[in-house]
Order: C-alpha cells, then structure tokens, then sequence
C-alpha cells in the first residue's frame, strides 16, 4: 500500500510541474488517504501481534 502511495504522490507531483495542476492534486490527495489507510492497518496489526503475543 505504501508502495501505491508513493506512485500516485510522484505521479501527481509530475503533473503539477506540468500543470495540470487540478488532477495532479487530486492524485497527490488520493496517495494521503492511501498512507493513512497503510498507517492505520500497521498500527491495527501491530496491537494485535503485541496483544496475542501476551497470550502466548
């Protein structure tokens, strides 16, 4: 997921040079939600290995 992130910000920064300014926005917008989302699901893991490893 990080991995989609860092594409649509590099392809959103690319056509902002290029100006196309409103699009390449909106891709630079598309790969912060994605971060967020990737953030999110390794912190809910991270609990959850932390969480059953005390169980063990």
């Amino acid at each position: 997921m990080f991995r989609w992130a860092l594409i649509f910000l590099v392809i959103g920064l690319v056509m902002a040079v290029l100006g196309f300014g409103g699009i390449g926005g909106a891709f630079i917008g598309i790969a912060k939600i994605l971060f967020y989302i990737a953030v999110a699901i390794f912190l809910i893991f991270l609990i959850l290995h932390l969480v059953g490893a005390r169980r063990i």
